[in-house]
Protein backbone atom coordinates (compact mmCIF):
# COMPACT_ATOMS: atom_id res chain seq x y z
CA UNK A 1 0.00 0.00 0.00
CA UNK A 2 2.74 2.59 0.74
CA UNK A 3 4.73 1.84 -2.50
CA UNK A 4 1.52 2.31 -4.02
CA UNK A 5 1.32 5.60 -2.92
CA UNK A 6 5.04 6.49 -3.05
CA UNK A 7 4.76 5.42 -6.98
CA UNK A 8 1.63 7.54 -6.92
CA UNK A 9 2.25 10.67 -5.74
CA UNK A 10 5.75 10.34 -7.64
CA UNK A 11 3.66 10.49 -11.10
CA UNK A 12 1.67 13.79 -8.84
CA UNK A 13 5.30 15.41 -9.23
CA UNK A 14 6.07 14.38 -12.97
CA UNK A 15 2.94 14.61 -14.65
CA UNK A 16 2.28 19.20 -14.72
CA UNK A 17 5.61 18.59 -16.87
CA UNK A 18 4.56 16.20 -19.34
CA UNK A 19 0.64 17.64 -19.25
CA UNK A 20 2.23 21.38 -20.38
CA UNK A 21 2.25 21.49 -24.29
CA UNK A 22 5.61 22.49 -25.84
CA UNK A 23 5.87 24.13 -29.27
CA UNK A 24 8.31 24.49 -31.88
CA UNK A 25 9.09 27.89 -32.89
CA UNK A 26 8.08 28.51 -36.41
CA UNK A 27 12.15 28.67 -37.11
CA UNK A 28 13.12 25.70 -35.77
CA UNK A 29 10.30 24.37 -37.75
CA UNK A 30 11.01 24.86 -41.19
CA UNK A 31 14.72 24.59 -40.43
CA UNK A 32 13.66 20.33 -39.54
CA UNK A 33 11.36 20.58 -42.85
CA UNK A 34 14.08 21.92 -44.94
CA UNK A 35 16.63 19.67 -44.10
CA UNK A 36 14.65 16.78 -44.20
CA UNK A 37 12.67 17.28 -47.60
CA UNK A 38 14.70 20.32 -49.37
CA UNK A 39 15.17 18.05 -52.01
CA UNK A 40 12.04 16.40 -52.65
CA UNK A 41 10.63 20.25 -52.26
CA UNK A 42 12.69 21.34 -54.98
CA UNK A 43 12.19 18.24 -57.27
CA UNK A 44 8.21 17.89 -56.83
CA UNK A 45 6.93 21.24 -55.33
CA UNK A 46 9.05 23.77 -57.70
CA UNK A 47 6.32 26.48 -58.21
CA UNK A 48 4.16 26.18 -55.48
CA UNK A 49 3.56 28.75 -53.12
CA UNK A 50 5.44 27.82 -49.88
CA UNK A 51 3.18 28.84 -47.02
CA UNK A 52 2.31 26.01 -44.94
CA UNK A 53 -1.02 24.53 -46.17
CA UNK A 54 -0.03 24.17 -50.18
CA UNK A 55 3.51 22.95 -49.49
CA UNK A 56 1.76 20.52 -47.07
CA UNK A 57 -0.47 19.58 -49.92
CA UNK A 58 1.61 19.04 -52.50
CA UNK A 59 4.37 16.78 -50.33
CA UNK A 60 1.34 14.65 -49.13
CA UNK A 61 0.28 14.16 -53.22
CA UNK A 62 3.90 13.32 -53.47
CA UNK A 63 4.07 10.63 -50.70
CA UNK A 64 5.39 7.90 -52.70
CA UNK A 65 8.61 9.64 -53.80
CA UNK A 66 9.50 11.18 -50.78
CA UNK A 67 12.40 9.93 -49.01
CA UNK A 68 11.77 8.02 -45.26
CA UNK A 69 13.06 10.66 -43.28
CA UNK A 70 11.25 13.47 -45.42
CA UNK A 71 7.85 11.23 -44.63
CA UNK A 72 8.67 10.95 -40.82
CA UNK A 73 9.79 14.88 -40.48
CA UNK A 74 7.28 16.40 -42.33
CA UNK A 75 3.92 16.12 -40.89
CA UNK A 76 5.98 16.47 -37.59
CA UNK A 77 6.90 19.91 -39.01
CA UNK A 78 3.31 21.14 -40.15
CA UNK A 79 2.08 19.84 -36.70
CA UNK A 80 4.74 21.74 -34.79
CA UNK A 81 3.68 25.06 -36.80
CA UNK A 82 -0.39 24.48 -36.09
CA UNK A 83 0.34 24.25 -32.76
CA UNK A 84 2.55 27.14 -32.20
CA UNK A 85 -0.49 29.01 -34.24
CA UNK A 86 -3.02 27.84 -31.91
CA UNK A 87 -0.80 29.00 -28.68
CA UNK A 88 -0.59 32.60 -30.10
CA UNK A 89 -4.45 32.43 -30.02
CA UNK A 90 -4.76 31.14 -26.81
CA UNK A 91 -2.71 33.52 -25.11
CA UNK A 92 -5.54 35.89 -25.86
CA UNK A 93 -7.73 33.88 -23.52
CA UNK A 94 -5.24 33.02 -21.33
CA UNK A 95 -4.49 36.85 -20.40
CA UNK A 96 -7.63 38.56 -20.78
CA UNK A 97 -7.15 39.77 -17.22
CA UNK A 98 -3.92 41.11 -17.84
CA UNK A 99 -4.34 42.54 -21.13
CA UNK A 100 -6.97 44.63 -19.97
CA UNK A 101 -6.22 45.81 -16.13
CA UNK A 102 -2.29 45.55 -16.40
CA UNK A 103 -1.59 46.85 -19.61
CA UNK A 104 -4.44 48.73 -20.64
CA UNK A 105 -5.13 46.88 -24.00
CA UNK A 106 -7.52 45.05 -26.18
CA UNK A 107 -7.69 41.20 -26.41
CA UNK A 108 -8.42 41.70 -29.93
CA UNK A 109 -4.93 43.22 -30.58
CA UNK A 110 -3.50 40.81 -28.35
CA UNK A 111 -0.01 40.98 -29.99
CA UNK A 112 0.42 44.69 -29.16
CA UNK A 113 0.01 43.70 -25.28
CA UNK A 114 2.69 41.24 -25.34
CA UNK A 115 5.50 43.62 -24.92
CA UNK A 116 3.97 45.15 -21.90
CA UNK A 117 3.00 41.32 -20.12
CA UNK A 118 6.25 40.18 -20.65
CA UNK A 119 7.89 43.31 -18.36
CA UNK A 120 4.82 43.79 -15.89
CA UNK A 121 4.96 42.34 -12.81
CA UNK A 122 1.58 40.52 -11.62
CA UNK A 123 0.99 38.54 -14.46
CA UNK A 124 -0.84 35.37 -13.48
CA UNK A 125 0.98 31.65 -13.93
CA UNK A 126 -1.50 30.86 -16.68
CA UNK A 127 -1.14 33.59 -18.85
CA UNK A 128 3.10 33.25 -18.08
CA UNK A 129 2.51 29.57 -19.09
CA UNK A 130 0.49 30.52 -22.52
CA UNK A 131 2.88 33.23 -23.43
CA UNK A 132 5.73 30.01 -23.08
CA UNK A 133 4.13 28.09 -24.93
CA UNK A 134 3.19 30.65 -27.93
CA UNK A 135 7.10 31.29 -28.08
CA UNK A 136 6.70 35.22 -26.75
CA UNK A 137 9.10 34.10 -23.76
Amino acid sequence: MVRGGVILFAFALVAPPLAAAETMSFGDAVAQLANSCAAEIDANCRGVNLDSNRLKECLSRNQDVLSPQCKSDYLRSFDAIQKRIAARVAVANACMREIVKLCAGSTKETSKSIPCLTTTKGVGARCLQAMTEAGYR
